[in-house]
């Protein structure tokens, strides 16, 4: 009866809140490779796409991680034998749609991002205007170009510099333009991929021959325009990741997004049978990947509104047995190292302590009905869903802690519904670090989180945090701005909240706004028997 079934070909099979898998093959389901698959290694990997999950628990499974292994995260910056070289031209004066930061900074900020990834990513960035110039930076663009792998241009409108820039790139192997001059042409390894362009380089792509190599490099443009349009650091920086590892060299964080061919499927079959015919005969679970096969893998709001409409007990026990059970993709990821976010040490002038520190996040609960209101986030797979209530609060057990974060979704039938899962928390070696661990949807997420700053009043805060969801493969990184009411701070603390972002390394213009204009009935409260604050009392907060 199975193989009667008929799915759509291609499908996305769900990890947790921030994750979704991709990459097998079975007669069952096919799961949505990326067509990132051009490279002169002729080496594949397969995209993912974050999407939040509801949380849900499983009677025979626990989210449980060791200490060791959440601090000993991977070093996705170790330097490589070979440097990878980019130069980023962008127009002068050009302003982004990142809340109308100049592209200048946000490329500047880039760059050093891809440190993060890898240290032997080296990227120069520099105005069109110093063309005008006779200066040495100028002669800095001529060497940069000379050694180029990848060129950069966004916004680059002006005629000089678009003549200039044809006439000294002709060596440069890759070049990737954005919402730039149509007349600039884009090369993937070498080769030219054309473009019919409505006034943006990368946008409806057509291959300039039908050869193998050419569809795939413009396969690979298309991919990297979806994530470009996003406008966010993170699929900035994605997109010439995924052009690194598919025409220089594989990509660290990549790496582990490849498919692993008939042991997958070998895996599946013989671990998870009953698991994969519960979901095809049911028609939640049916419904989802049918629906997660009509977005782009790196659509994360595409997969995560698949998700809500249509999640459903089936699809939560079909990744944990093929995931988290058997890791039948065989993938591993570490909590990334970078950035490195110092915690807050003192809070009113005394040393923090690991009782205060926790108090500190259980915050305004007790005298609300929450501890948190999240006012932005810095990751766009989670942070910006609207009407974000933290609870942070003592279990029964003595020692033990628990995050429970609820939010709101739009579902594909225009729905809003309430999410809610819920956090193992542990302490860090330091006060104001900790150790978050969740089964969700069937994947278990480690989380390192570190209180960064919170007003002596309480009125806002600024939590960071490192994941990852190892058999998924991936990791991420994040950051959540909050208060008592979900509004910002006054001007008065607009300097010291500046300060803390910086010690993430995060820019203003990163974060997503979270809407919390209406947000009824929200469905908080507490277990029974939960404590709340130990050292700081809420009539010690000021409303």
């Amino acid at each position: 009866m199975i193989l009667n079934l008929h799915l759509a070909p291609f499908a996305t099979v769900i990890l947790n809140r921030r994750t979704t898998f991709t990459g097998f093959k079975t007669r069952f389901i096919q799961l949505r490779q990326s067509p990132l698959q051009f490279s002169r290694e002729r080496a594949s990997i397969i995209s993912f796409s974050p999407a939040p999950l509801k949380t849900s628990t499983t009677d025979n499974f626990k989210a449980t991680s060791t200490e060791e292994e959440e601090e000993e995260a991977v070093k996705t910056t170790e330097p490589s034998a070979t440097p990878v070289r980019i130069v980023a031209l962008v127009g002068e004066n050009s302003v982004s749609p990142l809340k109308s930061s100049p592209w200048l900074d946000v490329m500047l900020h880039t760059a050093k991002r891809l440190k993060w990834v890898d240290e032997a990513y080296d990227m120069l960035v520099f105005s069109d205007g110093l063309l005008k110039s006779t200066d040495k930076t100028k002669e800095n663009l001529h060497l940069g170009l000379r050694n180029a792998d990848i060129l950069l241009i966004v916004a680059v409108t002006n005629q000089e510099s678009i003549e200039w820039v044809q006439a000294n790139s002709v060596n440069v192997p890759s070049i990737l333009c954005f919402e730039s001059s149509p007349t600039l042409r884009n090369k993937l390894g070498g080769s030219i991929v054309e473009t019919k362009s409505n006034g943006y380089i990368f946008s409806k792509l057509t291959a300039i021959s039908q050869s193998k190599r050419k569809t795939e490099s413009t396969k690979i443009v298309q991919s990297v325009s979806e994530a470009w349009d996003r406008h966010n650091s993170d699929d900035i920086r994605f997109s010439l990741l995924v052009v690194i590892n598919a025409c220089i060299r594989p990509v660290p964080i990549l790496k582990n997004l490849r498919a692993k061919g008939f042991s997958t499927l070998n895996c599946m079959v013989k671990n998870c049978g009953p698991q994969i015919l519960n979901c095809l005969l049911d028609p939640n679970c049916r419904k989802a990947l049918q629906c997660l096969n009509k977005c782009s893998p790196v659509d994360q709001v595409c997969n995560y509104r698949c998700i809500a409409s249509y999640e459903s007990p089936c699809l939560e026990e079909f990744s944990l047995c093929v995931l988290q059970k058997n890791n039948c993709l065989e993938l591993d990821a570490k909590i990334p190292e970078k950035p490195s976010v110092p915690p807050m040490i003192k809070f009113r002038g005394d040393n923090l302590s690991h009782e205060t520190a926790e108090d500190l996040f259980v915050g305004w609960l007790g005298k609300l009905d929450w501890s948190w209101r999240v006012i932005a986030g810095q990751n766009p797979a989670y942070d910006q869903f609207p009407c974000q209530y933290q609870l942070f609060y003592r279990g029964k057990a003595k020692g033990s802690f628990w995050y429970e974060p609820i939010f709101r979704v739009r579902t594909l039938e225009g729905n809003l519904v309430w999410r809610r899962r819920k956090y193992r928390v542990r302490r860090g070696k330091v006060p104001a670090t900790f150790h978050f661990s969740v089964l969700d949807n069937g994947v278990v997420s480690n989380e390192f989180w570190t209180i960064v700053d919170i007003s002596d009043d309480f009125s806002w805060g600024l939590f960071h945090y490192h994941g990852a969801a190892r058999v998924a493969g991936q990791s991420y990184t994040g950051a959540v701005l909050v208060s008592p009411d979900g509004m910002y701070p006054d001007e008065t603390q607009r300097q010291r909240l500046f300060s803390a972002l910086d010690r993430c390394d995060i820019k203003e213009w990163e974060l997503f706004n979270v809407d919390n204009l209406s947000c009824p009935n929200p469905p908080l409260g507490l277990p029974e028997g939960s404590r709340l604050h130990s050292k700081i009392e809420p009539e010690d907060m000021k409303a």
